[in-house]
């Protein structure tokens, strides 16, 4: 599977070999969408709580005496009828939306998506970026030569995948909209889904295989 190779002004440089086993892998879409289920609901952080009465201060002491006043029977003022008291059957942070997924699954579902925006054409391949300093205008430079050479939307959304961790690309991507930095060794089902574009290093080719291939 050969694909064009581009520097970061957009010229073409040459031509590399893309695995089959990971570029050209038939798409399951139930598969997927289960990954993408699991990922964001393992992803999920619970907040909402409400006290029940064991949790709300006070409450101690029984209101009135049990008989004789003509009034109801009361043991606490942070009983759940009472204003001020425990909630009955309120969201609490014990609850779990953690969902397991088999790992040869997830990885599948992640070579499905890389080869799905193959067959797209989302997928650009850079043989390096090359930044002199952490600075946001030389990275907004590079995504509009590429743009406007490839005649890509790339406003929409860039994933840009590193070898290894880079500073002063990931850095000086921070501050552009929808554009966001990944390590090769740390892809994900819903990044990839969620960018239109994939701008993958030439070098970031043999850290996927190494991962993902063992």
């Amino acid at each position: 599977m050969l694909i064009k190779i581009y520097n970061q002004k957009g010229e073409e440089t040459g031509k590399a070999k893309l695995p089959a086993e990971i570029f050209g892998v038939k798409m399951n879409q139930d598969l997927v969408h289960q990954a993408v289920v699991a990922q964001m609901a393992n992803s999920r952080k619970v907040i909402a709580h409400t006290k029940d009465r064991s949790e709300k201060r006070g409450g101690g002491r029984k209101p009135w005496r049990q008989k004789g006043t003509g009034r109801a029977r009361h043991g606490s003022i942070r009983s759940p009828i009472w204003r001020g008291g425990g909630v009955t059957f309120g969201p609490t942070k014990d609850r779990n939306f953690s969902k397991k997924i088999n790992k040869k699954m997830k990885q599948k579902a992640l070579l499905m998506t890389l080869s799905s925006k193959l067959k797209d054409k989302e997928i650009i391949l850079l043989d390096n970026i090359e930044l002199t300093k952490r600075k946001t205008k030389l990275m907004v430079e590079i995504i509009n030569d590429l743009k406007t050479k490839l005649k890509k939307n790339l406003n929409k959304s860039v994933l840009i995948v590193l070898p290894k961790t880079d500073l002063k690309i990931s850095q000086s991507v921070k501050n552009i909209p929808k554009t966001k930095t990944i390590r090769a060794d740390s892809l994900n089902v819903l990044d990839i889904l969620t960018h239109q574009y994939l701008l993958i290093l030439q070098d970031s080719i043999k850290v996927i295989e190494k991962t993902y291939l063992k």
